[in-house]
């Protein structure tokens, strides 16, 4: 087989045209987001911080004082000493109370945050990829394939189990039936005959085949007969990939949050 090397290197572009788009347009937002919210965290933090040092300058205050009692009565001493120890040791426990509390909440919140960013960030870059694989895929579909197509298509209506193929030959023979073959581009008049002639011979009748185009089928075909429909497309198999994403991040949500509750 000849290598087509233009159509080597333009994918090989392709590809690294891709690579480049995911880090100006997603690797690069995403650092600078998670960026952004450490520096707000440490900016709360810092408030935190500063907080109790008041704290701790009003306890030196009150002990100053004590200091200035001392040329007073012993008994004036003692009680001004055992209500600065008081207050001091009140305002320390509200002030670890206040910032424990804080902190916990913060702490939740950022776990919470960040999962969902992250399962979120996760989602659309799957769906992207999804998304370029389709149009890759109906970029790259041409008539050269037709031939491949319709033989595919031939080989699936032969394996096609019993049940189905059941009831796609009563819907074939009930009156006035039609067929409907649909493909992303036209097939030439080579790649129709030989399907047509695999829906009369699996299906045992003559019924009427119509061709259309609708570029949801990507490298496949679409059978409709009536109300029954049978279908083998790269288009089918890239929805049920972004089914399985679905499942896949929903499933791996909360096992995201437990594992960055822990990092934290």
């Amino acid at each position: 087989m000849q290598i087509d090397w233009l159509t080597v290197a333009a994918q090989i572009v392709n590809f690294l045209v891709l690579i480049w788009l995911l880090q100006r347009f997603l690797y690069r937002p995403i650092t600078n987001a998670m960026t952004r919210r450490e520096a707000r965290i440490e900016e709360r933090l810092s408030d935190a911080r500063s907080r109790r040092k008041e704290a701790e300058d009003e306890a030196k205050n009150l002990r100053k004082k004590r200091d200035e009692l001392e040329e007073a009565t012993q008994e004036i001493l003692e009680e001004a000493r055992v209500e600065a120890n008081e207050l001091r040791q009140r305002l320390e426990q509200d002030i670890r109370d206040e910032v424990e509390q804080k902190r916990k909440k913060w702490k939740d919140m950022l776990v919470e945050e960040r999962a969902d960013f992250v399962r979120e960030m996760q989602r659309k870059a799957g769906h992207k990829v999804l998304d370029i694989a389709g149009r890759l895929v109906a970029e790259f579909t041409s008539g050269a394939l037709d031939d491949q197509i319709a033989q595919g298509f031939v080989a699936k209506l032969k394996d096609l189990d019993a049940k189905n193929r059941k009831k796609m030959a009563t819907a074939a023979n009930s009156t006035e039936a039609l067929a409907l073959v649909e493909t992303a581009a036209p097939l030439d008049a080579s790649a129709r005959r030989k399907i047509t002639r695999a829906i009369h011979e699996q299906f045992e009748t003559d019924i009427e085949v119509e061709y259309r185009e609708d570029n949801e089928v990507l490298l496949g075909v679409r059978l409709t007969i009536g109300e029954q429909t049978v279908e083998w497309s790269a288009a089918r198999h890239l929805k049920r990939l972004n089914s399985e994403l679905e499942e896949l991040l929903d499933s791996a949500s909360p096992v995201r949050r437990k594992e960055t509750a822990d990092e934290l």
